[in-house]
């Protein structure tokens, strides 16, 4: 007798540059049964799940459309890429009163229509964003969860493997913060083979003085900007981000990502979403870890902290 796996439903609210790539990163995925595409141009979003259905032969079963939010109903996840789009010169702050009112409209028939299902803000500023839906949806904090640095920690990861000639995935380390300008570098806690950067530099007899490090974690916070001048827009390292975040979850992984948690006295930071390592599952949020920084890590996620929260209290949003 075959027994029939339980479907797993996904909707991606959002059908431009970020979401429609994320569909498409999803699709690959073989942990998603039901894809749910939804925009306020409709046209648009049929188009990009027609294009999608087209290549369900070349993928594992796989349920793709364009719909509304009724259609949207007991989603398990639902990724929230909606909102106006940075410009060259924009900082994603600068975002905030642009996106507001369109995440008034959003959460509320998100949640009507999948009360269970867990949120993961893509959208920028996504800290901001983030605890907004929070507030916004009455979800508990564990199944509200932005995209956070995960994304600025594989930059960060591939910039230090460039510097050494590695692959990428034997860099550990973490960019935590805000999804922006104040994020921070754990320089402190990075190693290579088990050696910090300071004791792996020696081995391979390479300079990584702090000009190294400063222009490193520089870069990475000015790699959106780069690429945003040079093409209009990001996309395809934010695809993979969220489907690397939504792979967790799914697979009941209990992963380590930094993603965009609340805060409730972890690094002395209370109520305010940040990118941190954070166990992740098929719950959600698991557990938000507090690994060690140094004296200067820590003054500088907590201005970092500071920095999202009067962003907030800007927002009006309480």
């Amino acid at each position: 007798m075959n027994i029939r796996k339980k479907s797993t439903k996904v909707s991606v609210i959002g059908a431009g540059f970020v979401g429609s790539t994320t569909a498409y990163a999803l699709m690959q995925t073989e942990l998603v049964s039901d894809l749910v595409i939804v925009d306020i141009n409709k046209t648009k979003a049929e188009g990009e799940a027609m294009d999608l259905a087209h290549g369900t032969s070349f993928v594992k079963p796989i349920n793709v459309m364009a719909g509304d939010y009724k259609d949207t109903k007991d989603s398990d996840i639902v990724i929230i890429t909606a909102g106006a789009g940075q410009k060259p010169g924009e900082t994603r702050l600068d975002l905030i009163n642009k996106n507001l009112n369109i995440f008034k409209s959003i959460i509320p028939e998100v949640v009507k229509y999948s009360p269970e299902s867990i949120l993961l803000v893509v959208s920028n500023p996504v800290d901001v964003l983030t605890y907004i839906t929070y507030k916004l949806s009455g979800f508990p904090k564990e199944r509200v969860i932005g995209s956070g640095t995960v994304l600025d920690t594989s930059r960060f990861r591939y910039l230090i493997s460039k510097k050494f000639d590695i692959d990428s995935r034997n860099v550990h380390t973490y960019i935590m913060g805000e999804h922006g300008d104040s994020e921070i570098a754990t320089w402190s806690s990075t190693n290579i083979a088990g050696m910090t950067v300071s004791e792996f530099c020696k081995s391979v007899n390479e300079s990584c003085d702090e000009c190294f490090k400063d222009n490193t974690l520089e870069s990475v916070k000015k790699a959106a900007y780069e690429i945003i001048n040079k093409k209009g827009y990001t996309n395809y390292a934010v695809g993979l981000a969220v489907k690397r975040i939504v792979s967790a979850i799914l697979g009941d992984e209990n992963a380590i990502l930094t993603v965009s948690s609340l805060l409730s006295g972890q690094y002395g930071i209370n109520d305010v979403y940040l990118g941190t390592p954070t166990i992740i599952n098929r719950h959600g949020v698991e557990k938000v870890l507090e690994v060690p920084l140094d004296k200067n890590e820590m003054k500088e996620l907590k201005d970092s902290a500071e920095v999202l929260k009067g962003h907030i209290e800007k927002s009006n949003i309480e």
